[in-house]
């Protein structure tokens, strides 16, 4: 995917792509009432509409082959996966009438300036900036408009990250994340991450019980997905057994909003070592050796692949 494509990410030193040195321009994105429909086509029924995909920042290239992109699919709303205090996730399918072109999408949609709860967001926007004066003001004073930017910069943030995360992964295989489809203003689109058949989500790591095999494996791909997070100067930030999701074996990282620049932000080691403590704190519990989870090392391994020591 070219960079140009993102809405956040600026080259900074050592090669990096920042996720949130963004502008305002994401903010610009949204609906239109006008449908995207080829002529004479019949209006979709009040439960679902046309496919937003002409409109919206599209995920990394080449798409995968499971992804609808045709303009006369139609998107029909099938639920809510999870509520969350910040943003809500809801299963969609995308669908072209009359042919068997399908899939499931994860459609995370942030809530409004009115009824948002972000109230730790002070830390993880620290080190965060938008290059216009009046935009960071709005944003330090939580106004109307600041915190309809806030808003924006996680969507942003989000988008970025996991567009990034998911070429690393598809080239490395050290992570997995969902493929990012489509961001359209404070709505992201994803990779739906389970049985697409039963429209069934994958479970979180916090509701498995694995084996001590399998206990290992899960562990290992996560200390190699947190490598990857770090030589790329970032902590997950939030990270815990909640937004991991274990499909067919494999952990699926999710949940970035709120990723944080181990650099630029003065509270980025922190996060770090708390993301690792909370994780290795669940793997102990559940049975690994403490030596093999020990939060300082793999804290300070962190740190040095991020160039922090």
């Amino acid at each position: 995917m070219r960079e140009h494509d993102l809405p956040a990410p600026q080259r900074r030193g050592r090669g990096r792509s920042r996720f949130d040195d963004d502008e305002t321009t994401f903010l610009t994105y949204g609906r239109q009432p006008a449908g995207t429909a080829p002529e004479d086509e019949p209006e979709p029924e009040p439960e679902d509409h046309w496919s937003s995909w002409d409109e919206a920042v599209h995920g990394p290239e080449p798409h995968p082959p499971w992804l609808v992109t045709e303009l006369a699919a139609r998107d029909t709303e099938l639920g809510v996966l999870k509520t969350g205090k910040e943003a809500d996730v809801h299963l969609v399918r995308r669908a072209v009438p009359d042919t068997d072109r399908s899939c499931l999408l994860a459609v995370k949609r942030y809530r409004d300036a009115q009824h948002r709860l972000f109230h730790r967001d002070a830390g993880y926007l620290e080190g965060r900036r938008v290059r216009r004066s009046r935009e960071n003001r709005a944003m330090a004073g939580r106004t109307a408009f600041g915190r309809q930017m806030i808003a924006g910069q996680w969507a942003a943030a989000e988008f970025a990250a996991l567009s990034r995360l998911w070429e690393i992964g598809a080239e490395s295989g050290r992570i997995a994340v969902p493929y990012p489809v489509q961001l359209l203003g404070t709505e992201l689109m994803l990779e739906f991450v389970g049985d697409p058949d039963e429209g069934t989500a994958a479970p979180r790591l916090a509701q498995v019980r694995p084996d001590p095999a399998p206990l290992r494996s899960l562990w290992e791909q996560l200390v190699d997905a947190l490598v990857v997070l770090a030589r790329a100067g970032y902590a997950h930030g939030d990270l815990s057994p909640y937004n991991l999701l274990v499909h067919a074996g494999r952990l699926v990282m999710i949940d970035l909003p709120q990723v944080v620049d181990v650099v630029a932000n003065p509270q980025g080691p922190e996060f770090l070592a708390r993301d690792v403590r909370v994780v290795a704190t669940w793997f102990t519990a559940r049975g690994l050796p403490a030596a093999d989870t020990d939060p300082a090392a793999l804290t300070e391994l962190l740190l040095r692949e991020a160039g922090v020591r």
